[in-house]
């Protein structure tokens, strides 16, 4: 019987950036080409991005995949506002 395969998380910072550029998930969408929901569904980890949709978005923040994108969770600290 064959193994399923095991699924890993992706987590993200989505949200984080969205709020700190003041966009929308309907402006942030609009900019990738993708329906506004598709961005709720990455948000809450429901949904994982094809390598050209994390590209876009990485584009649309001027950040690398992994500053967007983790297999680990992100973890922030006090000096991260400052």
């Amino acid at each position: 019987m064959p193994r399923k395969k095991e699924v890993r998380p992706l987590y993200n910072r989505l949200r984080v950036l969205r709020t700190e550029m003041d966009l929308s998930r309907k402006a942030l969408a609009d900019k990738v080409d993708v329906n506004h929901q598709t961005i709720g569904a990455l948000e809450r980890g429901e949904h994982t991005p094809s390598l050209d949709l994390a590209m876009a978005i990485c584009a649309v923040f001027d950040l690398p995949v992994e500053s967007v994108f983790s297999r680990e969770p992100f973890t922030y600290s006090p000096d991260d506002y400052r």
